[in-house]
């Protein structure tokens, strides 16, 4: 049977166990959210031997040149020395320098130790009292001197539970930043852009909205945002402010109307669709109904965390 190292500690596991459970089971405390090769939370790095990757797409390719693998998506065939990622030694520090809540949307800002590199629409890993979760960033970066992240802490969760708890001063640790469908190209200045949000699916368009100013987008931008009541459209105020943004804010009941009229300026309409499995599903049909080509539809579906 293969054998994993990990500092001092040696075990065997049987062929083809999976690395996230040998660890844990082990005692290694390794989290993880999705076990789907999504969250990025179950980050190790093989110094010595390889193990089979599933999902080996799932990182950057310079990440994974050097070993960086999500234990979820592998398997041990062989014997193994990993380095289990440390929010200490591999993450950045970031002070909590507001929070605002908005019902049950906490917004979150970090002023991090040292610059993070990102792009609008992409994620990052928070770790917070041993427990880590990706989380959509919503600041602009070389605007913004701050992370921003809106947490929706409707339902009792590991990191929610601790979230709620927070106080301005307190530290978190930021780790993996990586993309997700969902940016903004040069290519689209001129093209119609429809920006569809259910809940905190709004964070990355927030970013992605301002990105698309800034470069002096020229075709029309529709934002779509769907809550569940008055106080989760939390951004209502600054999002009517943005210049020249058709701005919808719509309730959860009335959303079947609201996609109904939705109709496409043009056969060159973007879609960029974020928030839950089940609203990015209903949203994509609607514009695939509308007339909307799939492959001019970006879209991100928020993992369920626990």
């Amino acid at each position: 049977m293969p054998e994993i190292r990990v500092g001092t500690r040696c075990w065997t596991v049987p062929t083809g166990a999976n690395l996230l459970d040998a660890l844990n089971e082990a005692g290694l405390g390794v989290p993880y959210s999705c076990r789907a090769g999504s969250c990025h939370a179950c980050l190790v790095r093989c110094e010595d031997g390889l193990p089979l990757d599933a999902l080996p797409e799932a990182l950057a390719l310079d990440r994974h040149a050097v070993g960086w693998r999500l234990a979820c998506q592998c398997r041990v065939v062989e014997d193994l020395r990993v380095e289990v990622f440390d929010p200490l030694r591999d993450g950045v520090g970031g002070t909590v320098s507001e929070l605002d809540w908005f019902g049950d949307v906490l917004r979150l800002r970090l002023r991090t130790e040292r610059s993070v590199r990102y792009q609008p629409g992409q994620h990052a890993v928070l770790w917070l009292g041993g427990v880590a979760r990706p989380y959509s960033l919503a600041s602009l970066p070389g605007e913004d001197d701050y992370l921003e992240f809106h947490i929706d802490c409707q339902h009792p969760g590991a990191f929610c539970d601790r979230a709620r708890a927070l106080e301005v001063g307190d530290v978190l640790r930021v780790g993996e930043v990586r993309g997700g469908a969902l940016h903004y190209d040069l290519d689209w200045q001129d093209r119609p852009l429809w920006l569809l949000a259910a809940g905190t699916g709004l964070a990355p368009l927030w970013g992605i909205v301002r990105e698309a100013l800034r470069q002096g987008h020229q075709g029309e931008i529709r934002l779509l945002h769907v809550a569940r009541d008055r106080a989760g459209h939390y951004l209502a105020a600054p999002l009517q402010q943005l210049p020249g943004v058709n701005v919808e804010l719509v309730m959860v009941a009335q959303l079947e109307e609201a996609l109904a009229a939705l109709r496409p300026s043009s056969r060159q309409t973007l879609a960029l669709l974020c928030g839950a499995p089940a609203s990015v599903e209903r949203f994509a049909r609607r514009l695939f109904i509308a007339g909307v080509p799939r492959g001019q539809v970006f879209a991100d579906s928020f993992v369920e965390h626990a």
